[in-house]
C-alpha cells in the first residue's frame, strides 16, 4: 500500500518521515498518514492491473474485498479507517456525529449545495465516526466532562474574580444541565467578555502553579492553551474537561458526542471510515458552535484507559470496543510463523522490524507454500477477504485493523 499524509501545521516533522525512513525532520508539518479508503485521501494498492486506489478496488469488487459478512452488516465500503497520529501541538476541541446526525447533516448540507471539499462544510459523507486512539509515545488529551463538584473544587481554587460570576451555573446544578449551561455561555461568549475573562483566568493560573497547586497540572494546561490560541473560547471550556495522560501501549476509546482534543504524542489511531468533524474551538480551522452544541453528550464520564486482551494468536493484544465497524490489534511476532484467520479486510501497518506475510493456499500446512511478501517499517499490506487465511513471521510489531464484528 502507499499511504497518504496530511499535513496539518500542528503535525511533527519528525514522528511520521522517521517511521517512513524519510529525511527528518521533514519540510512540512506530517500530522496524520491515513491508511484506508477514504474517498478524500485513499491509500492506493499494487496489484496484477498496476496500483490502484483502495477504494475503487473495494467498489469495483466489494465481495471480494469485504466478504459477505461485512457486507451484510456494514455495506459496501471498507468500515474502517487506519491512521498514524503525530501531534506537536495541540489539536481543535471537537466531538463527532452518531450515525443519524451524520446522515441528516450530510443530507442537510448536500441539499444546501456546499461543495463537499468545502472548507466551512461540517458533514464530509454520512457515516458517524466513533475511534480508538492507542498511544505510541507518552499522549495528553482532553476527553469527555469530567464529574462536575470536581470540576468546581479546581474552579475555586483557582480564585478567579471573573469567573465566580459564571460558577454557580456549574456550582448550584452539578449534572449534565449545568455542564451545558456553563459550556454554552463560555463558548459563546463575545470577545468583549471573553478576552478579559480569560486574562483573569490565565493570570490566576499563573499564580496557583507556582503556588504548587493541587491542580497545577491543570492549570498548566489552560496556560499551554491560552498561549497556544489567545483569545479562544476552547481555553475555557479545558477546565471542563478530563485530564488524560497514556502511557505507550495503552488506548482509549471515544464513542460519539464525546468532547476531546489531543494535546501532544504520536498515537495510532482507528475510527469508521468518517471524515466528519464538528468543531468548538482550539484551531484556525471552520468552527460551527451551534453543530457542535447539537451532538454534544454533556453527561461526566470517566476516563477508562485500556491495556489491552489477549486475541486470537499468541503475541497478539486486542483493545475492544463495541463498535462493530473496527478492531484494532497489536501483534509483537517472532520468527515463529502465526496463521491469521478472518473472513473479512484487514490491514496490517509495521511499526517495527520487518513483517513476512503469505497467503495459506487450501491444503497448505504451517511449513509454507504461499505466496510472500516482505513489509518493511512503516508500510502496510491491505488483505482483502478473499484473500483468505495469512501467514505472519517477524521480527516485527504490527498494528492490524480489522472490522469489529464477531468472527
Amino acid at each position: 500500500m502507499h499511504n497518504r499524509i496530511r499535513p496539518y501545521a500542528w503535525g511533527s516533522r519528525t514522528t511520521i518521515a522517521e517511521l517512513l525512513g524519510e529525511p527528518s525532520p521533514s519540510a512540512h508539518p506530517q500530522a496524520e498518514l491515513w491508511v484506508g479508503a477514504h474517498p478524500a485521501d485513499s491509500s492506493t494498492v499494487v496489484g496484477p492491473d498496476g496500483e490502484r486506489a483502495l477504494v475503487d478496488v473495494v467498489a469495483d469488487d466489494p465481495e471480494a474485498a469485504l466478504g459477505g459478512r461485512v457486507r451484510k452488516h456494514l455495506g459496501d465500503r471498507l468500515p474502517f479507517l487506519l491512521k498514524v497520529l503525530a501531534a506537536a501541538e495541540p489539536l481543535s476541541l471537537q466531538a463527532h456525529p452518531s450515525a443519524d446526525q451524520a446522515a441528516r447533516g450530510f443530507a442537510a448540507e448536500e441539499d444546501a449545495g456546499i461543495p463537499r471539499s468545502s472548507p466551512n462544510r461540517n458533514y464530509k459523507d454520512s457515516s458517524h465516526k466513533p475511534e480508538l486512539v492507542y498511544a505510541l509515545t507518552e499522549f495528553r488529551a482532553l476527553c469527555g466532562f469530567r464529574d462536575p463538584a470536581h470540576t468546581v473544587e479546581i474552579l475555586q481554587e483557582l480564585g478567579s474574580p471573573r469567573l465566580e460570576h459564571y460558577l454557580g451555573l456549574l456550582s448550584g446544578q452539578p449534572d449534565a444541565g449545568g455542564i451545558r449551561a456553563f459550556f454554552s455561555v463560555g463558548i459563546t461568549l463575545p470577545s468583549s467578555a471573553l478576552d478579559p475573562l480569560l486574562s483573569d483566568v490565565l493570570a490566576c493560573c499563573v499564580d496557583r502553579v507556582r503556588e504548587g497547586s493541587r491542580f497545577a497540572d491543570e492549570y498548566r494546561t489552560t496556560l499551554e492553551l491560552g498561549e497556544r490560541y489567545p483569545g479562544d473560547p476552547g481555553v475555557l471550556a479545558s477546565l471542563l474537561m478530563n485530564h488524560v495522560t497514556l502511557r505507550p501501549g495503552q488506548a482509549l476509546s471515544l464513542p460519539a458526542g464525546n468532547l476531546h482534543a489531543y494535546l501532544s504524542g504520536a498515537a495510532i489511531e482507528i475510527m469508521a471510515n468518517s471524515d466528519n468533524v464538528l468543531r468548538g474551538g482550539l484551531t484556525p480551522k471552520h468552527v460551527d458552535v451551534p453543530e457542535l452544541m447539537r451532538v454534544l453528550d454533556f453527561a461526566p464520564v470517566a476516563v477508562p484507559l485500556q491495556d489491552g486482551e489477549p486475541g486470537d494468536v499468541p503475541d497478539e493484544v486486542v483493545f475492544a470496543t463495541p463498535f462493530p465497524e473496527f478492531r484494532l490489534s497489536r501483534l509483537d511476532l517472532g520468527d515463529e510463523p502465526r496463521t491469521l484467520h478472518h473472513d473479512g479486510p484487514q490491514v496490517l501497518l509495521v511499526f517495527e522490524g520487518e513483517l513476512r506475510v503469505e497467503r495459506v493456499p487450501d491444503g497448505a500446512d504451517a511449513a509454507g507454500g504461499g505466496e510472500a511478501l516482505t513489509v518493511p517499517r512503516g508500510r502496510s499490506v491491505w488483505v482483502a477477504a478473499a484473500d483468505g487465511p495469512i501467514r505472519v513471521s517477524g521480527p516485527a510489531t504490527v498494528f492490524r485493523a480489522r472490522d469489529g464484528l464477531s468472527d
